[in-house]
């Protein structure tokens, strides 16, 4: 089997993320619930998972971290927690239904305003209208770091600079680059940043959660046991607690925070220039097979290691299908919850094949899918 479907969840993990996993299921308790060995241990793994996250984000401290299921529930707790009725909110036609499902519920239950930036024919974010989007009652950018269906990026600091400059909040959907691309938070003045902890990160499913920067107040999105201050009627209100109602997933937890260290331990840059390498590769053998239409900007950078592409006029579903049965590679097909970066592309129809790469893909298994690729461009 060859696992190219990175983008949607990483198959192949560093062995000690398994092994940090079960040792917590032997050995944690409910972390801030007791005094006991087994709650504090489970406290303590808590505390490193944000520790990690904190310095591969160079936050400025631990406890602006958050922990969350996973991105999305990240993304509605920052965009549920930030905005009020008649707030006008500035996003892309490159986000993911994470983010434009939890927009469209302002916009419809709460009557928030939303404006999208668009994009040129290779699926690039054109940022010289932006300053035509503001609004007296423009409050925010959201903007994803990566296309999750181009892997095209996100110049944020040129999004910040717009951001601040007009009194905006930045909220960033890191899904796509979190682990896989250098994001400082504090030289980006990103006010919220959202992750995943299953994909770059290396983690688990059911892993997650978000930045949120210091003297920022996010209502949160669940509210209910917190370990502390029990007798009060709200929920506290002191970051982390604040948004991490309920007993976290500790052992998921100890298999992120485990993942996060083995990156910081190989470097991000490292890993992100082998990424990049392979899915280079990939596009160079691919580029000039005829029958073969390929989507977003391989050439621009920061990007992620993704090479989105279509046959002819073959359903891309049916491609995977192929792709799957008679040569064992996983890829992505259809319109991966990315429905205005489809309309933008004219993938409606269509949809289109996603091959995403990790840096424990290799070289031999790049140049196997590239050259079913070519086969099937010969024979559709």
């Amino acid at each position: 089997m060859i696992y190219l479907d990175n983008a949607a969840t990483t198959l192949h993990k560093p062995p000690q993320v398994e092994q940090a996993m079960l040792d917590a299921l032997r050995t944690a308790g409910n972390p801030g619930r007791g005094a006991h060995e087994p709650t504090l241990h489970a406290s303590r793994l808590v505390y490193a998972a944000r520790c990690a996250i904190s310095r591969l984000l160079n936050a400025p401290d631990p406890s602006c971290i958050a922990f969350a299921a996973n991105a999305t529930q990240a993304l509605n707790t920052a965009l549920g927690g930030l905005f009020a009725p008649g707030d006008h909110i500035i996003t892309t036609v490159c986000e993911h239904n994470s983010v434009l499902r939890a927009l469209y519920r302002l916009r419809d239950q709460e009557g928030v305003q939303l404006s999208f930036a668009g994009v040129d024919e290779k699926g690039r974010l054109q940022y010289d209208g932006w300053q035509g989007l503001i609004q007296p009652n423009t409050k925010a950018v959201v903007v994803t770091c990566a296309s999750n269906v181009t892997g095209n990026g996100t110049d944020l600091a040129r999004v910040s600079e717009f951001a601040h400059r007009n009194g905006l909040l930045l909220i960033v959907d890191a899904a796509q680059t979190a682990g896989a691309q250098p994001v400082d938070v504090q030289a980006l003045d990103i006010d919220v940043l959202c992750f995943t902890g299953h994909k770059a990160l290396l983690g688990p499913q059911g892993t997650g959660g978000l930045y949120v920067r210091p003297g920022l107040s996010v209502r949160p999105l669940v509210v209910g046991g917190s370990g502390v201050h029990s007798f009060d009627e709200r929920h506290p209100a002191q970051m982390p607690t604040a948004l991490e109602a309920g007993t976290l997933n500790v052992p998921g937890l100890a298999g992120l925070c485990s993942g996060v260290e083995w990156i910081l331990a190989q470097g991000v840059e490292t890993l992100c220039a082998q990424e990049s390498a392979l899915a280079a590769l990939f596009y160079e053998r691919i580029r000039d097979l005829p029958n073969i239409t390929l989507y977003g900007d391989p050439e621009m950078a920061p990007r992620a290691p993704i090479v989105a592409l279509n046959i002819g006029n073959e359903d891309s579903a049916r491609i995977a299908d192929i792709l799957w049965e008679d040569y064992g590679i996983c890829v992505r097909a259809g319109a991966h919850c990315a429905p205005l970066m489809h309309k933008a592309l004219g993938t409606v129809r269509q949809g289109v094949v996603r091959f995403s790469f990790s840096h424990f893909n290799t070289e031999a298994e790049v140049l196997l899918a590239a050259g079913a690729v070519r086969e099937l461009a010969q024979e559709l």
